[in-house]
């Protein structure tokens, strides 16, 4: 087997796991969670298939809700946040064969690029699981405000994840 493919095997269920038993349980000023899982998603090559592509996103966010117990909110902002990987993705790099199989990252597409794609990624499934989950119960400043600060603390600690662990810098 590819070790492309093991590593973002391990990637998933690491990041399922982490979210489920860890970062749904940080709340930052009771308003601000963290959704780790979807860097996963936000690494994915860029080229694999579509239907691939929103299989994986599908099961990913399948898996992080039969762990947190969220009734398909997981699955349902996963596969609608790979649907548009691509178009954001496209939105800060030239759309050309180079860019056309790479795995998004510092080396690949820059660092101003790369935090641009992260932080539109993080602010689309903040927005998307924030309104889903709280439009009955709350009003819209509220959902914008729980949705802008799950996007900073989301995006603040991939990127800090990604320094890390990251093999593109």
């Amino acid at each position: 087997m590819d070790k492309k493919v093991i590593s973002f095997a391990f990637m998933f269920v690491v990041l399922a796991l982490l979210q489920a038993l860890l970062m749904n349980h940080i709340v930052l000023f009771n308003s601000a969670v963290c959704f780790i899982f979807i860097y996963f998603l936000i690494k994915l090559p860029v080229g694999i298939s579509t239907n691939l592509l929103l299989t994986l996103g599908f099961l990913l966010g399948l898996s992080v809700d039969a762990l947190s117990d969220t009734q398909g909110l997981g699955a349902l902002c996963c596969t609608i946040l790979t649907a548009l990987k691509r178009p954001v993705f496209y939105a800060y790099m030239q759309h050309d064969d180079h860019t056309r199989n790479i795995e998004p990252g510092v080396a690949t597409m820059g660092w101003l690029n790369y935090a641009k794609y992260m932080l539109t990624m993080s602010a689309i499934y903040s927005l998307l699981a924030t309104v889903v989950e709280y439009i009955s119960y709350t009003g819209f400043l509220d959902i914008i405000i729980r949705a802008a600060a799950s996007t900073i603390f989301t995006f603040l600690i991939i990127f800090a994840v990604d320094s890390m662990f990251g093999k593109n810098h």
